[in-house]
């Protein structure tokens, strides 16, 4: 049996206790869809999953969670490109921090268009919300019923695009390394 992310599952037992070490995430939704493919693995692992309810909290939360050796950060960054706010924002974050990311403008964008049932992701002009200007253009109503058709488009792995998928896994690898000595 597989899990989501395509691990191997392991028979079924208590999330081990949680390690010191976490994954950042920008949003509630990264968190959600890292827990819809991840879960299993995260809990078999012990790592947790903590939102920023935005990335211009990162430098507080990390100040706060005060990333060591035995307490690696990682840090899943959503249209994390070359020149962008968030390449920015993520430059300078200290040793015993990884920071990955994806190039999509919303963690939705990192779902494969077909997963969704649709044939492509809109371009949105900027200056208008990204998720706003996808549900009118798709005509799903608010960004809450447009994200409730996003997760139901996600069981497993092979609905997401591999940035993403490449990204979480490093992540993962990142902050389940056991400290030498």
């Amino acid at each position: 049996a597989k899990t989501a992310s395509g691990s191997r599952a392991a028979p079924k037992q208590r999330a081990r206790t949680a390690r010191a070490s976490r994954i950042f995430v920008e949003g509630v939704h990264d968190a959600t869809l890292v827990e819809r493919v991840w879960g299993d693995d995260l809990r078999a692992e012990g790592v947790v999953v903590i939102s920023l309810d935005g990335l211009d909290n990162l430098d507080e939360a990390l100040a706060e969670f005060g990333p060591a050796p035995h307490r690696r950060a990682g840090v899943l960054v959503d249209h994390l490109v070359s020149g962008s706010k968030e390449e920015k924002l993520t430059a300078e974050v200290g040793p015993n921090v990884l920071v990955t990311g994806h190039p999509y403008v919303d963690v939705w964008q990192a779902v494969k268009p077909a997963s969704v049932g649709i044939d492509a992701w809109p371009v949105i002009p900027m200056g208008t919300d990204w998720k706003t200007g996808i549900c009118d253009a798709l005509g799903w109503g608010t960004p809450r019923d447009g994200w409730r058709r996003v997760l139901a488009g996600v069981s497993n792995f092979r609905d997401l695009e591999v940035p993403l998928l490449r990204s979480v896994e490093e992540l993962i690898d990142f902050v389940t390394v056991e400290p030498q000595g």
